[in-house]
């Protein structure tokens, strides 16, 4: 495998994230309004804290790809 096809793939994908994140704003929105509840003032960000919101916009990413895939 040549490098010059790993980032081929690799700027594939990233071109593709700008629609992925539109299909999924709800999720990002909300994963996003946790981190930023959970870590006011000096409070740090720890893992599983906002597992919920994070596993609800994994998924929805998955979807989507799954979806783009498919050609849908």
């Amino acid at each position: 495998m040549s490098s010059s096809n790993v980032w081929t793939r690799s700027r594939a994908r990233m071109k593709l994230f700008p629609e992925l994140l539109a299909q999924c704003s709800g999720e990002a929105a909300a994963y996003g309004k946790c981190v930023a509840s959970t870590t006011t003032g000096k409070q740090e960000l720890t893992k599983n804290m906002c597992v919920k919101e994070f596993e609800a916009l994994k998924s929805c990413f998955q979807s989507a790809v799954m979806l783009q895939a498919l050609g849908a």
